[in-house]
């Protein structure tokens, strides 16, 4: 039986549903409450880790496992995940979201609704994904972002990912509002700039939103600073 709900027991185990903030990395979500845990338990040190990193100018379900549990953090990797966003046509960012200023303009006029359904149906389905450069994917033992942001260009290899469900919304055009649901190693940011390129222009992402994980979903998750309240009041 998962230990999701209070009482947690951090040191045995715990596993925390969590909505992270924007502008937040994973990393950081991890620190507030690895520190909030071991200074209320009086602890020099307990293992805290997430499952599945999200950027950071992306909110939503961060899956944290304590003490025994990060054992745990492998399976709850694999599952699949949904997200909602929207991405804006019309334009590209190095990091392929707003993290980065636009770095390029593109046409929109001949794009169709039409056409937007056709290249949607293509990038459903099992496909070779290329991940941005701006990710934390470790090339010579260093994360990729860090060598994009000293303007450096690596070569990276495309890797098998699953759309399983890809939905538009395309009344606010050139916003298009989305939701997919895809496997695991999937990059949103990937997925939206592969669908303004195929339509002959460009896109970026200009919100995320991660809505589940497996069974696991956003509704159930804690905010960040209600979490961080709980524990000093109840440990």
């Amino acid at each position: 039986m998962e230990n999701f709900n209070p009482p947690y027991d951090f040191v045995k185990g715990a596993t925390l549903l969590v909505d992270k903030p924007k502008e937040w990395t994973s990393f950081d979500v991890v620190n507030k409450i690895k520190h909030k845990i071991r200074h209320k338990l009086g602890l020099k040190k307990i293992k805290v880790g997430h499952a599945g990193t999200l950027d950071p100018m992306a909110t939503g379900l961060l899956i944290i496992c304590t003490g025994k549990f990060t054992k745990k953090l492998n399976e709850f990797q694999g599952l699949p995940k949904a997200y909602g966003g929207t991405l804006l046509l019309g334009a590209t960012t190095p990091s392929f979201d707003a993290e980065t200023e636009i770095d390029g303009t593109y046409p929109t006029e001949h794009i169709t609704k039409e056409a937007m359904e056709r290249v949607r149906d293509e990038l459903t389905g099992a496909q070779e994904q290329y991940p941005p450069m701006f990710s934390a994917i470790k090339v010579d033992g260093q994360p990729l972002y860090k060598k994009a942001r000293k303007g450096l260009t690596v070569e990276v290899k495309p890797r098998p990912i699953h759309i399983y469900s890809f939905d538009l919304e395309t009344s606010d055009f050139p916003n298009i509002d989305f939701t997919v649901e895809c496997s695991k190693g999937t990059y949103i940011r990937s997925l939206a700039y592969d669908f303004g390129k195929k339509l002959g222009s460009g896109a970026y992402l200009t919100r995320l939103v991660r809505t589940s994980i497996g069974d696991h979903n956003l509704e159930d998750a804690w905010n960040l600073e209600d979490l961080v309240k709980h524990i000093d009041e109840n440990y």
